[in-house]
């Protein structure tokens, strides 16, 4: 019988097993499956190793200790059958003799699993870059490690390259990876990989070298800044990775200096590749500008390169990084954090170094302190409603729509719609806060899919029973020209809702902030958006009717 049929079979009478005879059927038969399919062994190995976590638990709570102790043997079989092949299971088989609270993965799994997806698929040839990005002291140096001696265990003869911005960092780079292969007695890398053998290593150069001796070790760690030529090379199954290019903010604000460290990285790593090799970049990233901003701007829109960031709060402000066992970094820790940078008026340090989203400090058009605030609106019924919307179609950039309520010469934005959606889930969107605050009077964007959209949320204010003219325009304008026109009155005019519990409107705020003139922008839409406003604004009249006393 062909063995995946066989399987499906077993499989079914896993989830409601009462022992372990099923499972240890699966494994002997995903062993012969193993040779034929790798592939598709991994992933029916996956899902039949978790069906038997749970059932292990299910049999403890039962008294059968020795089923659940089967089953256990069960499960690290299967990891051991998959561990060469598959990242997942190799971190996983190399700690399981070790105390859960003392292993470093299954902690950190349910969080950073993407970033090991991210390995793998670029061990499989998926991707050719990776790109990791998390706070600090989270893990993303480990997981590498751990990545780095799993692909040299796969490939013991081809050479790879670490670098970073210190000597200090690529030697604890290199100590963390040399335990890994040669502790057998904690990390278990031989009985994964018995034919990579530990044949030489050095402590001065940093190198560790698998199987043989040769002019190029397995892996090599060395700083950024000193020549590498003929002494390392990174082979064509092998990885070029980069760890912490840039060591301060300080550093990182020197644009003269992040233009020779990438030139040293084009220089002195880079070319050390040969064709087939592939790379990693993981780091906190102080500003776009670095190297890894660079290489993201590089490969930006090919399928290639996988940029992986994850921040160290979520939309909701609540930590990513609460671990198992009370390890990682809780959400008052972050908040705290945060509080302390944005006390300095560093906030830019907490959004690149904490949330994986670095921006231009220098030559900022709207800094907070120049914008005006409020926090209760005046009193009585504004003279009018405006809003514009700088409309999307199907890309990246943001659909944005102001809404201002108008008193006398001032303006106050009670809402901002900023999405990067799809089309259609936009769209109602800004109906519903068209109606919901009662504009009179839209102007949309015309430009690519504009006069589309503008129909199409005219048609679903109507259906929501709203009145309102929403008016079509076509920007032939430069429109950094236009934004830096209309930044005074923006300045001047507008009000903005302090401390706003919306997510969107808070978003639309940190990008209008981070708009400068010295840098490229990653989003300019809002500042786009609010200099439409201003446009709008100025062609609209408001009549005031005062009462006076006849002169004659």
């Amino acid at each position: 019988m062909d063995n995946q049929i066989l399987l499906d079979a077993i499989m079914a009478e896993l989830e409601g097993a009462r022992g372990a005879e099923p499972f240890e059927d699966a494994l002997a038969v995903l062993a012969a499956l193993a040779e034929e399919s790798p592939v598709v062994e991994v992933a029916y190995a996956r899902w039949v190793r978790e069906t038997a976590c749970d059932r292990v638990a299910w049999m403890a709570d039962r008294g059968d200790g020795e089923g659940a102790e089967r089953l256990l043997a069960c499960v690290e079989e299967l990891l051991r059958l998959n561990a060469r092949a598959d990242l997942d299971s190799y971190m996983l088989f190399t700690e399981w003799r070790r105390p859960p609270a003392k292993q470093f993965w299954r902690p950190r799994r349910h969080v950073l699993y993407e970033v090991c997806e991210g390995f793998q698929d670029l061990e499989d040839g998926r991707i050719e870059v990776l790109v990791v990005q998390l706070p600090p002291r989270v893990g993303k140096s480990t997981t590498g490690c751990f990545a780095m001696s799993w692909h040299m265990g796969r490939h013991p003869l081809d050479a790879n390259l670490m670098s970073g911005y210190a000597e200090k960092l690529t030697d604890g780079f290199w100590t963390e990876v040399l335990d890994l292969v040669r502790d057998s007695d904690t990390y278990r890398f031989a009985e994964v990989f018995p034919d990579a053998r530990l044949a030489g290593t050095s402590a001065k150069d940093s190198t560790i070298a698998l199987v043989r001796e040769g002019r190029f070790p397995t892996l090599q760690c060395r700083p950024i800044g000193g020549s590498n030529t003929g002494i390392v090379e990174v082979g064509q199954e092998g990885w070029l990775y980069c760890d912490d290019m840039v060591k301060e903010l300080e550093e990182a604000l020197s644009a003269d200096r992040m233009d020779k460290l990438y030139a040293a990285y084009a220089n002195q790593l880079r070319d050390r590749k040969l064709d087939g090799s592939k790379e990693v970049h993981v780091g906190t990233r102080w500003v776009p500008n670095d190297v890894i901003g660079k290489v993201i701007d590089h490969w930006a829109g090919d399928p290639r390169c996988r940029v992986i960031a994850i921040p160290a709060l979520d939309e909701r402000d609540e930590t990513n990084f609460d671990y198992l066992y009370g390890l990682g970094f809780g959400t008052e820790y972050y908040r705290d954090q945060r509080r302390a940078l944005c006390e300095e008026k560093m906030e830019h340090a907490w959004s690149a170094k904490y949330m994986a989203d670095p921006f231009w400090v220098g030559g900022v058009m709207f800094p907070e302190n120049d914008l005006k605030w409020y926090d209760e609106l005046p009193e009585g019924e504004p003279d009018a409603v405006l809003a514009v919307c700088d409309t999307k179609d199907r890309g990246a950039d943001y659909a944005v729509q102001p809404i201002g309520l108008v008193y006398g010469t001032e303006h106050y934005i009670v809402d901002i719609t900023c999405d990067n959606g799809l089309p259609e889930s936009i769209e109602p969107k800004l109906a519903s806060a068209l109606a919901r605050h009662d504009v009179g009077l839209a102007q949309y964007e015309s430009n690519s899919a504009g006069g589309r959209v503008a129909d199409s949320v005219a048609a679903r204010c109507r259906e929501l029973g709203h009145a309102i003219d929403i008016r079509k325009k076509y920007s032939t304008e430069n429109k950094e020209t236009r934004i830096l026109n209309d930044s005074m009155w923006i300045k001047a005019h507008c009000h903005f809702r302090r401390d706003s519990p919306d997510p969107e409107y808070r978003l639309a705020m940190q990008m209008l902030m981070r708009y400068t003139t010295e840098g490229k922008n990653r989003h300019d839409d809002v500042p786009d958006a609010l200099s439409m406003y201003k446009r709008l604004a100025s062609t609209v009249g408001v009549a005031r009717l005062e009462a006076v006393r006849r002169p004659w």
